[in-house]
């Protein structure tokens, strides 16, 4: 069984021992075979009793994460966790239950919509997923591209096969090491792996973050109550165990690609042999989620100043929220140099790290990660104080495009840091645009997510449309998303979230496999959200946003319950943003 800790408690936890973790893997063992038995009514059942335990867990969860990151539990910044950590992982509850009820009465998943493109490419929408989700994210689409070469009639038959009769049903046992960022990828990673891989799951918590391991066990009580999830901690020496364990039967990973290349191909020379070789040591099946070098494309539009306030604060935000260590932080804004208010969308962004709270670098190596950029780069302008190891918001303006080796383009920084590049077109925007796709390709590391910020007026061109909708063909990304924070596409949880595929293990990039996908489809090539240009509110996400501490705990109920009384709070709340 695994270890129990009171769950009022921050204190650090023991790593599992091993003779504790070879029972938990054997108790789930014999448990694999009875998660496949448990059939659509079943686990719709279980996945309500989830939703009411996340729900009255979320509190001391929120309280917990915000402490440990040196943030009030009860001021504006502890909306944070609200936000990425319970409300998706409620939404992602009861957008699998939704599902499952579906199955139950068709036999398949139901997305909004399925067709296919004049290219023959196949296309699944999966947001708005309801009438409410259009009333709450009004203007936000978003839509599923499959790999060329599927048909319709491929798509409907795989989509959520593991529940249909005659399916073989595989199961196993699956290994998620949890991230020791954002609260809700654990937990997300886990729910993944049950419902839509048929595994039950050992869920190791990231030290960074293993404070929160008790309340995502009790968050998810029914599940470790009927031995189907058990959470286990420790750092490096405990995964390498669970990893090399013979009887793991998968593996999820969230976190670095070094991290990925130690656990497939091992450490020291020989790990870097193998790995010249191709040849993994491991014979277990790895999925993974390794981060990016994000790049934000802006457009140039005729923007006024209610535009480059609105997106100053936009693109600060992809950079503040959870103190930039995100996955999908903004790391690269990428601008035509001609445009005329390209240095005053860059003072924009500049005026909105000036008005973001400083925030405590908690997760480990920051400092030496920040120093290291701002070392290489001595125009480097940072919002905030740098003593005593603080690590403060820093804008890298001026990068060069032919410096294909530079940090900020090869490496993430999983800090607060971002830079921006110019890039020469100066024939036409259509031009600029297929410039910046190709340099976003074939120079930014990573595969995961890219936005693009474009004004309506400038889509009003038909030729600045086509080359739009040219960029988010082939920007090689697992998610693209236009006007907003590429971790949109993570938050609304029905689409998949995971890398742009064709990685290989020896070139991993920002991973393979996806998450999520609530509407389980496979054969999944990119995610594409739409969202307007600017919105009537502030989004509860910005930095900027005054009462999003109160909105979101709300946001949280809501979701789970739906309970049309709590609207009109919320929509208050959310008005004075």
């Amino acid at each position: 069984m695994s270890q129990t800790t009171d769950t009022t408690s921050d204190a650090a936890i023991p790593p599992t021992p091993t003779g504790v973790l070879d029972e938990v893997i054997d108790g789930l063992r014999d448990r694999a075979a009875r998660w496949i038995e448990v059939d659509v009514a079943g686990r719709i059942a279980l996945l309500r009793e989830l939703t009411e335990s996340t729900l009255a867990a979320a509190p001391s969860w929120a309280a917990a994460a915000a402490r440990a990151k040196g943030i009030d539990p009860d001021g504006p910044l502890s909306a944070e966790d609200w936000g990425s950590g319970i409300v998706v992982t409620l939404r992602n509850l009861t957008l699998l239950e939704r599902t499952l009820e579906d199955i139950a009465a068709t036999g398949r998943p139901q997305p909004p919509a399925i067709r296919t493109r004049p290219d023959g490419q196949v296309v699944v929408d999966v947001l708005p997923t309801d009438r409410l989700d259009g009333i709450l994210y009004q203007g936000y689409t978003a839509e599923v591209r499959l790999e060329p070469g599927v048909k319709e009639q491929d798509a409907l038959a795989r989509m959520g096969r593991i529940y249909r009769d005659g399916v073989e049903r595989v199961g196993g046992v699956g290994l998620v090491l949890g991230a020791g960022n954002v609260s809700s990828i654990g937990p997300m990673d886990a729910l993944y792996e049950l419902f839509a891989r048929d595994r039950v799951v050992i869920l190791k918590m990231n030290p960074v973050n293993e404070h929160l391991g008790p309340h995502i066990a009790a968050a998810f009580e029914p599940l470790v109550r009927a031995g189907f999830l058990r959470v286990v901690y420790g750092g490096a020496e405990v995964g390498a165990y669970l990893t090399d364990h013979p009887r793991i039967d998968h593996i999820h990973i969230t976190g670095s690609d070094r991290t990925h290349d130690a656990i497939v191909f091992g450490t020291g020379d020989q790990g870097r042999a193998r790995k010249e070789r191709g040849e993994p040591r491991l014979d277990t099946p790895v999925t993974s989620e390794l981060g990016n070098v994000t790049p934000v494309i802006v457009v140039p539009g005729p923007w006024k100043p209610k535009d480059l306030a609105f997106h100053g604060d936009n693109i600060a935000t992809m950079l503040v929220n959870n103190a930039g260590f995100n996955c999908i932080a903004s790391r690269v804004i990428v601008q035509h140099r001609a445009w005329s208010q390209r240095g005053a969308l860059l003072d924009a962004v500049r005026d909105s790290l000036r008005r973001a709270p400083q925030r405590s670098p908690y997760y480990p190596g920051a400092r030496e990660r920040w120093e290291t950029f701002t070392d290489a780069h001595r125009s480097a302008e940072w919002f905030g104080d740098t003593a005593d190891g603080e690590v403060p918001f820093t804008l890298i303006p001026e990068l060069d495009a032919e410096v294909t080796d530079d940090v900020a383009f090869t490496t993430e920084a999983f800090c607060g840091v971002m830079g921006e590049v110019a890039l020469d077109a100066p024939r036409s925007i259509p031009d600029y645009l297929d410039a910046a796709v190709a340099f976003c390709n074939d120079t930014l590391w990573g595969t995961l997510a890219a936005t693009i910020i474009v004004h309506p007026r400038s889509l009003a061109d038909p030729e600045v449309a086509a080359a739009v909708e040219r960029a988010i063909d082939e920007l090689r990304y697992g998610s693209v998303v236009l006007n907003h924070f590429g971790g949109a596409a993570y938050a609304f949880v029905s689409p998949p979230w995971g890398a742009y595929p064709g990685s290989t293990p020896q070139d991993i990039q920002s991973g393979s496999g996806v998450v999520h996908n609530t509407y389980l489809l496979e054969d999944v090539q990119k995610t594409v959200v739409r969202g307007p240009f600017r919105t009537p509110v502030t989004p509860p996400w910005f930095h900027t946003h005054r009462t999003a501490h109160k909105l979101l705990p709300k946001v949280a109920r809501f979701t789970a319950t739906r309970d049309p009384s709590l609207l009109p709070g919320l929509l208050f709340d959310a008005a004075r943003g």
